[in-house]
């Protein structure tokens, strides 16, 4: 039985890759801290927003735009907006 075509969507794709930029970014900015005692409590504080992108991505690859997707999106935000709320980096 042939494998059901998984459907993409380009404006979800560019979110996704923002959202990568992103975590990126935070990342390169949390293993610039001299400190490594304030670089684990950063980076233990952002995996939970890594952990999400981490689930977005794979959905998306695996079963393309679906009904999960935007909420899976928006849980990223979520996770991305809490951290930056509550560390200045």
């Amino acid at each position: 039985m042939p494998k059901k075509r998984r459907k993409l969507n380009k404006d979800f794709e560019k979110k996704i890759y923002s959202s990568k930029k992103n975590v990126e970014l935070v990342l390169a900015k949390i293993y610039d801290i001299d400190d490594e005692d304030i670089q684990k409590e950063y980076m233990s504080a952002f995996n939970g927003v890594v952990y999400s992108y981490d689930e977005l991505k794979e959905d998306y690859e695996q079963l393309g735009f679906n009904d999960n997707s935007e909420e899976l999106l928006t849980k990223y935000k979520n996770a991305f907006n809490l951290f930056e709320s509550e560390f200045e980096i």
